[in-house]
């Protein structure tokens, strides 16, 4: 009767083999999930800005009067409308908006917003005219939990 067993090196070259298949497999997978983190990295920076924007520009679309900044031309971090009982401004890395005694955050803390920026561009012939620039970045302020 014959024996029929592997040699030495058949089996080391199934091994490498093996191997190979193995490293390339998880290198893939790693490859895979790092381009996940980075999609959801930018859907959430983007999401997060995105309906800031919308909420701030709905606001001056609503608002009955500019008081800050007050004239065409003027910057300012800080947003008031309609006799200052609406109020936008960013507190901690969270653009807030205040709304007769309420504070309702825009952002969460997901995300850090620097540079808020608004400028009245409200002319005679165009009033409620705002323009609104901010930056937005992936993280948490450093000084706030995140739940």
């Amino acid at each position: 009767m014959k024996s029929r067993a592997f040699t030495l090196i058949e089996l080391l070259l199934y091994v490498s083999l093996s191997g190979v298949i193995i490293f390339t497999t998880t290198m893939l997978l790693m490859s895979v999930l790092d381009a996940r983190a980075k999609n959801q990295t930018i859907l959430t920076v983007d999401s997060e800005g995105a309906k800031a924007m919308t909420i701030i520009n709905q606001t001056v679309r609503n608002a009955t009067a500019i008081n800050l900044p007050a004239n065409s031309g003027d910057t300012g971090a800080e947003l008031r409308l309609n006799g200052s009982t609406i109020r936008f401004s960013l507190t901690n890395g969270i653009i807030q908006m205040y709304d007769n005694g309420d504070t309702i955050p825009l952002t969460s803390c997901k995300v850090t917003i620097s540079n808020l920026q608004f400028r009245n561009l409200s002319g005679t012939s165009t009033p409620g005219n705002i323009d609104t620039t901010f930056t937005v970045t992936y993280g948490k302020p450093s000084d706030l939990s995140c739940n």
